[in-house]
């Protein structure tokens, strides 16, 4: 016969069952809630998927799984703690659930501002630089924290009615906890993965933020070694089409420098110009954000920039070119030096960057002047410790005078960028005059970045009305894109402030000698992305008064292209003295007009993301192929074998471009030394 004690226990352990199957199941409730909310809340603020019906079905699906995860290992905890104190048991339970809300919550926010999914990027960030990003969205205001606080009383009610009401039967009860705990043995699947919607912002808007975020986390915290094929580098030939033969490099040491490579950039560039008397200077204007959704004729959220559309007309402009990176962090490495990423990006290699050669100091050691003007702080990203090692002469923020025009501050935390672009371009007109040193200056705008506010905010806001009628937009469309004025708005004055720059240099003596390069960083983030490679699909404008004719092309290339081919051009027809071996991740522009990708390049979303890699038609995501179109649009397509064969290319990537952390070199310093002052 069992004791009183034996019977009190056993009692208590029933009870634990239920008091946790209300408290949890409640948590569920809320987290159905928080998915709900957030979607309604885009749809207001941003919009609404075609497909959000489905998207509202998947995302309670999701948040399931994500409950489920976790729920055996929650179990054990208030199992322990309820059997020794019921009270400590409920408080823990109740502050555990509230902070794990609290977070879903400001995920939520992070994801309607940014549009995409918090994920581990967040750990490569310095203090300043996360400061800085937080300002730049109104930092944490009255409302928030009021809305923090309203939204903590509710989840308190609702865990103390779930805590009195919606305890299940003793059976039931424990049926959960044991599912947990068998979903743990098989391996919860990954439907996010295998989920596709529309849009790519469906894709991720039906994402639980917090699963994304703490998987993310783990991944950053414990990363998965790669599996390799010790063939991996022969299957890029492969993938030769009818007429396309994809480029590859032969490495000639990759043991001491894993990208080394004889330089046999082709020049493609001479066709198009006419020969001047002197070296050429090169601007090179970076746009924030400048992404070919919105960039000239095709874009399919419309044209908002009619001048750079109207200058690509006079230039060669390359309509489906991609950044190497979804963020600025990845651009100056990429464009100027075409480098790998490292494993978080070659700039948070910080003062650990190992030497490299760039067209920054190969055209310094060629009797050129190299300026880089940006607007905000250089220090972001570590930009300026990149400037210093190349030896340049950094134009930021403190370099403006006094009556310089700064972007309007935040209202609430009085936050802002830096200067205004216009300030930007009058500041570079004023400091670099024409002299008979030829000149590579580089121009980084920041208008164009959350939270879009410019001078003459309601000139611009009018010109952006304008142009909603201009495009013929029905009147849907035009209440959709009126959700993103702000940042179509900065669009539009970015257009006006290339516009006035453009205007004024042709007034000085050297414009007849100068060649203009206008690109994007990434595609802006802030309006929601049709598909996975919208990220990196920014235009490429290659204009200057020496050119012959204007071309369009339709071929694709990368940031990492432009540093081999300018090169390969200035070699060719101005002496520049380029090393032979170089370890450049670009082969060179294609200046082919009609569509096809000969390029094999990586890209990296984030700091902590490098999940993408295109190569020929084909663009790996994480474990998603899709085939890339004419308009570079993309439809899912569904091999394994080439998905297989690229991963193994891509891990191949991965691996040596990591061992650069290491122990491995970018270059010889001999070849660095003979071109680098």
């Amino acid at each position: 016969m069992k004791s009183i004690k034996d019977t009190s226990k056993f009692h208590q352990f029933l009870e634990a069952n239920r008091t946790f199957s209300g408290v949890f199941i409640t948590w569920l409730i809320i987290l159905f809630l928080l998915s709900l909310g957030e979607i309604i809340y885009n749809g207001i603020t941003n919009e609404y998927p075609k497909d959000v019906i489905k998207i509202g079905l998947w995302s309670f699906v999701l948040n399931i799984v994500f409950w489920l995860k976790w729920l055996f290992y929650e179990y054990i905890v208030y199992l322990i703690l309820f059997m020794n104190n019921k009270k400590i048991a409920k408080i823990i339970a109740y502050s555990f659930i509230l902070i794990l809300a609290i977070i879903q919550i400001c995920l939520i926010q992070y994801f309607k501002t940014a549009l995409v999914p918090l994920g581990a990027d967040i750990y490569n960030y310095s203090f300043e630089d996360i400061k800085q990003t937080l300002e730049s969205s109104g930092g944490i205001g009255f409302l928030p924290i009021v809305g923090i606080i309203i939204s903590s009383v509710l989840i308190v009610f609702l865990l103390n009615v779930g805590y009195k009401f919606l305890k299940l039967p003793y059976k039931i009860a424990f049926v959960l906890p044991i599912i947990s705990l068998l979903l743990l043995f098989f391996d919860v699947p990954n439907f996010s993965q295998s989920l596709k919607f529309k849009t790519d912002f469906g894709n991720n808007l039906v994402l639980n933020k917090s699963d994304f975020f703490y998987k993310s986390s783990y991944k950053h915290f414990f990363p998965e070694e790669y599996e390799l094929d010790i063939y991996a580098d022969s299957y890029i030939g492969d993938y030769e089409g009818e007429d396309v033969k994809l480029l590859s490099f032969e490495y000639i040491d990759e043991e001491n420098h894993p990208f080394l490579h004889q330089n046999n950039s082709p020049d493609v560039l001479s066709t198009f110009f006419n020969k001047s008397d002197q070296k050429p200077n090169i601007v090179i204007v970076l746009v924030e954000g400048l992404g070919r959704a919105f960039t000239n004729k095709g874009a399919y959220l419309g044209n908002f920039t009619p001048f750079i559309d109207s200058l690509s007309t006079q230039s060669l402009y390359w309509k489906n070119f991609l950044s190497e990176g979804g963020r600025t962090f990845a651009v100056l490495p990429s464009l100027m030096a075409s480098l790998p990423f490292g494993e978080n990006g070659y700039l948070a290699l910080g003062n650990n960057m190992p030497k490299h050669l760039s067209l920054f100091n190969i055209l310094n050691n060629n009797g050129y002047q190299s300026s880089f003007y940006y607007g905000g702080e250089s220090r972001f990203d570590n930009m300026k410790l990149f400037l210093q090692q190349n030896n340049v002469t950094i134009n930021d923020y403190d370099s403006f005078p006094p009556n310089a025009v700064k972007l309007p501050p935040m209202a609430n935390s009085g936050f802002s960028w830096g200067y205004s672009d216009k300030a930007l371009f009058k500041h570079y007109l004023n400091t670099n005059k024409p002299n008979n040193t030829p000149s590579l200056s580089v121009l980084l705008t920041v208008a164009t970045h959350n939270p879009f506010l410019i001078e003459e905010q309601n000139k611009y806001n009018q010109k952006f009305e304008k142009r909603l009628y201009e495009l013929n937009f029905d009147e849907k469309t035009k209440t959709t894109r009126r959700n993103y004025k702000a940042q179509f708005a900065s669009i539009m004055y970015a257009d006006d402030a290339i516009k006035e720059f453009i205007n004024e240099y042709k007034k000085r003596p050297d414009f007849n000698n100068t060649i203009f390069l206008i690109t994007g960083d990434h595609r802006l983030p802030e309006i929601p992305m049709a598909t996975k490679i919208d990220r990196y699909h920014v235009p490429l404008i290659i204009y200057s008064p020496m050119l012959k004719q204007n071309e369009l092309f339709a071929s694709v290339s990368t940031h990492f292209d432009i540093t081999p081919s300018l090169l390969a051009y200035l070699k060719n027809n101005y002496n520049i003295k380029t090393p032979s071996i170089t370890s450049w991740m670009g082969d060179g522009l294609d200046t082919i007009r009609s569509f096809r990708n000969i390029h094999s390049y990586p890209l990296m979303q984030t700091k902590t993301d490098i999940n993408d890699y295109i190569l020929g038609n084909y663009h790996l995501n994480g474990d998603q192929l899709f085939e890339l179109n004419q308009n570079l649009g993309e439809v899912t397509y569904q091999d394994d074998d080439i998905k297989s064969r690229i991963k193994n290319v891509f891990n191949t990537f991965k691996r040596k471009s990591k061992s650069i952390t290491v122990d491995k070199k970018i270059i010889p310093d001999s070849i660095y030394n003979k071109y680098s002052k």
